[in-house]
């Protein structure tokens, strides 16, 4: 095509590279940006399968918005054509940002890994497997901004477009699965992440081939070997991660790109910043106003609701010095045994019980006591025999609060009704408890585990290993009154706080775990299985 060119309203300026669709350079003439625009090619409209590889392509990258993937403004056709504009990125792709050795110390390279992560843990989230994840499918620009491109084998929940026998991807970072035509899941991203992970930390392919059957015989067949990963003195942590994204078997790595991110933020050493939108601070001076300031404040305050307001798009995840916050949306859910349906407005909830490496650091610069049996060994489990009253100033300290029986049950059972985190499934193996099936002891866990019984928002645990305190007051049942009163010293008392715990423990059964349930504890108290987790708000501007 000679340059400069016209299809729609843009001008096409300079050609950039492609195969079966090109891409250009090319300027918005009406409001004057600067986008790439891909075109497929006379050949590609000649083969059905292409063409509506194409359109299906422009469908689901124009309905994902999220901050690490290529923005898609428009989609038309012209004489036939098909064509998708995008925002046109300045940087280089991955690929080259490895060969030129500007992809940062190892903290740089686990951001860039972060970034991906979520951005593909959204994607998932919209029910897509993108399938060709690849250095050449990642653009970075010169701040270390990742950003997903190509949805052009994505597959949608529902719809296969695969010819019989003809796997999908670029062989060196295709799933075993994939190489044998099987079904594809979202696990087939996790390992090509993998793949694409192993490569950005040591400059090299793990997986290498003369010829594609010899190549995809060392996918099928070969164990990854780390050992570019310990030359480049990786940390044994990190080299266990990568390994089991590339586990040959789906079923042994990891469940979610959720999963994914949560460890990848456990290995950098200074969490990423969250952005906190904060009310604005009243003066505490008192103002007069006028009647006509009145008046022209009633008629602002009229503009400023009827005018469209931009939308507030929250991230998924955020990173706190106490760990990672997942968000529960506002709106509807069904609450309660009943089912009543109730509104919360946005928050964002721990992604798991509060642990005991959190709460030591709590205690050392507060100077809080410590739990009487405080397992200094296992810093990873939840910290427990703690009273509400403890778990209070450990939120207080960490910028965040404990949650009320409405948001814990939203984030533990979804908007649906669910009994347990997972379903309605009565599945004691998803969870730490007593009579789980797969568990010879009862014990506390780790708050990183059981990710297959994991919340519609992506918690952990919270159904069994530890209860968890929740903000509700509430008024004891008798029996509850004289349990208590020959536990504690003083004996409980009815007119005394008491507040509620929720979600099971190690050494109850499943059914004592249902998210719905909850039981009355004196704010005294504390147990060997009594634990929490914490929320934070989401204050907007008014």
């Amino acid at each position: 095509m000679d340059l400069p060119a016209r299809i729609g309203k843009y001008e096409l300026q300079k050609f950039l590279g492609g195969g079966m669709s090109h891409v250009y350079r090319a300027r918005d003439t009406v409001i004057g940006r600067t986008v790439a625009v891909k075109i497929l090619t006379p050949q590609g409209c000649a083969d059905v399968e292409a063409k509506a590889r194409f359109l299906l392509e422009a469908q689901m990258s124009g309905n994902v918005e999220h901050d690490n993937i290529i923005k898609i403004y428009d989609y038309g056709e012209e004489q036939g054509r098909p064509f998708i504009v995008m925002e046109f990125l300045v940087g280089q792709d991955l690929r080259d940002a490895i060969k030129n050795n500007q992809t940062g110390d190892l903290e740089g390279k686990l951001r860039i890994a972060l970034q991906m992560a979520r951005a593909l843990e959204y994607v998932h989230s919209r029910k897509i497997i993108h399938r060709d994840i690849k250095p050449e499918n990642i653009h970075l620009d010169a701040a270390g901004k990742a950003k997903l491109m190509d949805f052009g084998i994505a597959k949608a929940e529902g719809l296969s477009m695969t010819r019989a026998g003809f796997a999908l991807g670029t062989p060196y970072y295709m799933a075993p699965e994939q190489v044998l035509g099987e079904v594809v899941t979202d696990a087939v991203d996790i390992y090509a992440f993998g793949i694409l992970f192993y490569e950005l930390l040591t400059g090299e392919k793990p997986v290498k081939g003369e010829s594609v059957e010899r190549l995809f015989y060392a996918i099928l067949n070969e164990p990854l070997n780390p050992e570019a990963l310990r030359r480049d003195s990786v940390p044994q942590a990190i080299i266990d991660f990568v390994l089991r994204c590339t586990a040959k078997k789906a079923q042994d790595r990891y469940p979610s790109f959720t999963a994914v991110a949560f460890e990848l933020q456990k290995f950098l050493k200074k969490p990423e910043p969250v952005a906190v939108v904060e009310p604005p601070r009243k003066s505490g001076k008192i103002v007069a106003i006028t009647l006509a300031s009145v008046v022209l404040l009633g008629v602002g305050t009229a503009v400023w609701w009827a005018w469209p307001k931009p939308k507030l798009v929250l991230p998924v995840t955020i990173t706190t010095t106490t760990g990672p916050m997942m968000l529960v949306p506002a709106g509807r859910f069904l609450y309660g045994k009943d089912k009543k349906v109730t509104i919360v407005p946005d928050f964002y909830i721990d992604r798991t019980e509060v642990s005991n490496e959190y709460y030591a650091k709590f205690c050392q610069e507060t100077g809080h006591a410590l739990p009487a049996d405080f397992d200094r060994d296992r810093p990873d489990r939840p910290v427990v025999s703690v009273t509400i009253v403890d778990a209070q100033a450990f939120a207080k300290w960490a910028k965040k609060r404990l949650p009320n029986s409405q948001e814990w049950e939203k984030a533990a059972r979804g908007t649906d009704g669910r009994s347990f985190p997972w379903g309605d499934q009565t599945d004691a193996s998803r969870a730490n408890v007593s009579d789980n099936p797969k568990m010879t002891d009862a014990r506390l866990g780790p708050v990183s585990a059981f990710f297959e019984g994991e919340s519609p928002f992506k918690t952990l645990q919270m159904a069994g290993n530890a209860l968890e305190w929740v903000e509700d007051q509430t008024t004891p049942s008798a029996g509850a009154v004289q349990h208590f009163a020959t536990v504690l010293k003083p004996p409980a008392m009815a007119n005394e706080p008491w507040y509620q715990v929720k979600g099971g423990s190690f050494h109850q059964p499943l059914p004592e775990a249902v998210s719905y349930e909850w039981v009355p504890i004196p704010a005294r108290y504390s147990a060997p299985d009594i634990g929490f987790r914490c929320v934070r708000s989401v204050q907007l501007a008014k």
